[in-house]
């Protein structure tokens, strides 16, 4: 499997690989990498292999049969090839952020109601994502993001560890996804908000609160019994 240094430092902007397999001239499949594939709501970053000053755009990275692969732009890869792997960073960070800002959010929300989050997707414009709320009310809405805002302006750690998969699962709202089943695993990957939140999520994520931004409210749905929609971006 492909080393998934992305998990290991959210923070490295490329790193060097060698091309293990390579399908249709296009699925590159490599020994490490820093590219997060496409899941759990996060978009897949995008960026460039760079083969001896060749450029190959990685348009698409997504995981299959536990592997990472990179779909790019065009033939000549081959398996054997040490290449360079630097990400899009302006646009992983900003995912990061919007990342982050989902747990705070979601954890507030989710301690005040007791909702669960039955949805999300994250982008580069904005945050979106659903609970299973009985009543919709705009103000609980606009109180929790008020309360993250605060907490977003504080200097509170991030911190990712592992946990073995038994220990994880004691910890109060660690599955914060309606009807979510943990990863088979023996070992979970936790996300710790110090004081804030605790979950279990295979994403990136800042290192501080107070690298994320201000949220600012778009918009909260009504989308059927119990299923709640709200629209957020960050600024700056």
């Amino acid at each position: 499997m492909s080393r998934p240094l992305y998990l290991e430092d959210s923070y490295l902007k490329e790193c060097e690989a060698e091309v293990k397999t390579v399908k249709e001239s296009k699925y590159i499949v490599l020994d490490q990498t820093v590219f997060y594939p496409k899941g759990g709501g996060q978009p897949n970053d995008t960026g460039v292999i760079i083969k001896e000053g060749d450029v190959y755009s990685v348009v698409y990275v997504g995981k299959f049969s536990g592997e990472t692969s990179h779909e790019v732009d065009k033939p000549g890869l081959k398996v054997g090839d040490r290449v360079l792997c630097r990400l899009d960073w302006d646009r992983r960070y900003r995912l990061m952020r919007s990342h982050t800002s989902a747990h705070v959010l979601a954890a507030i929300l989710c301690n005040r109601t007791g909702a669960l989050i039955t949805g999300n997707e994250l982008s580069t414009e904005k945050v979106r994502f659903d609970f299973n709320l009985e009543s919709f009310d705009r103000e609980i809405f606009m109180n929790c993001v008020q309360e993250a805002n605060i907490l977003l302006k504080k200097n509170i750690p991030v911190k990712t560890y592992e946990l073995p998969r038994e220990e994880a699962l004691k910890i109060p709202g660690v599955i914060k996804m309606a009807e979510a089943l943990p990863p088979a695993v023996s070992r979970l990957r936790i996300v710790e908000i110090e004081g804030v939140d605790r979950q279990a999520d295979g994403g990136t994520h800042v290192r501080n609160l107070n690298e994320v931004g201000e949220i600012v409210f778009l918009k909260a749905e009504n989308k059927g019994r119990n299923n709640r929609r709200i629209y957020y971006k960050l600024i700056p």
